[in-house]
């Protein structure tokens, strides 16, 4: 008996993505992060939202509104992760002076603002239109594009000085707020190797024949398939991490011990069955 499932890369790196992402939104609630990271909760709920939509609207509704949703819910997760950075650096730099608030801010943006100027290209300003739908759209999946870039570019950043100062200002290594950046950072420099990546290809690359083509096509899809890997990967990483207990609440768990354990026997003491 000859079995054929027809599993293709792509279903199988969605499948594994849904599967992963589910699991670490378990992990947040069951083991009480969702109260210490909700804007990260809220990007990990939004991001399997985009994949769920995707896969169950595909090809089920008109072009033009499938769109709509898609784009609408891209600038939404964009905004989103936007906050997420700025809950992990007030959890990772918490002990940091409003100098070196001020001064990363404005080194941040400024890298940030630099990156999105020189990288890609900008429509000119006279041909942005509102008047019809599909402009507005347009206009909404250039937002989503650029911020998202600027997310990615931040994200590279912030993790390296995490993972550089967080010891210092009270996130130190095995802390989660630094595995959560190194995570977003790893996923963010994927992002865009991929993306700088293919922008290469396309620029010096004219295909001259259906086959050439195809194999231009074929190494998008490579790049597509390998930052999906590579997501897997990290959101493997944020559930291990996740999971496990901060060196810190580990210690001041097994330091309350002994207290409890005297309290107890003081109180045992002093019943009237003693």
């Amino acid at each position: 008996m000859h079995f054929d499932f027809h599993f293709t890369a792509v279903s199988v790196l969605w499948t594994l993505t849904f599967a992963a992402l589910l699991v670490l939104l378990v992990v947040l609630m069951g083991r009480d992060r969702a109260r210490r990271f909700p804007w990260f909760t809220a990007s990990i709920a939004l991001v399997a939202l985009r994949l769920l939509t995707n896969r169950l609207l595909h090809d089920k509704l008109p072009q033009l509104t499938m769109g709509a949703i898609a784009i609408t819910l891209a600038d939404i997760s964009v905004l989103v992760a936007l906050i997420v950075l700025v809950e992990m650096a007030r959890r990772a730099f918490k002990k940091a002076g409003a100098a070196a608030w001020a001064g990363w801010t404005v080194g941040l943006l400024a890298l940030g603002g630099v990156v999105l100027w020189k990288w890609g290209p900008w429509p000119p300003l006279k041909g942005l239109a509102f008047d019809t739908l599909i402009a507005k759209l347009q206009f909404m999946q250039l937002i989503a594009v650029k911020a998202g870039l600027l997310v990615d570019v931040l994200s590279v950043a912030l993790g390296f000085l995490v993972v550089a100062f967080g010891q210092r200002y009270g996130a130190g290594w095995r802390s989660h707020v630094q595995r959560i950046m190194i995570g977003l950072s790893t996923a963010s420099i994927a992002q865009m190797g991929a993306q700088g990546i293919w922008e290469i290809i396309a620029r010096h690359t004219t295909p001259h024949s259906r086959e050439e083509y195809e194999h231009v096509i074929g190494l998008q899809e490579k790049l597509l398939n390998t930052n999906s890997a590579v997501y897997v990967i990290v959101l493997i990483w944020w559930i291990v991490c996740l999971w496990i207990d901060e060196p810190g609440a580990v210690a001041s768990a097994d330091t309350t011990a002994p207290v409890r354990e005297y309290l107890d026997a003081d109180k045992a003491s002093e019943s009237p069955e003693s």
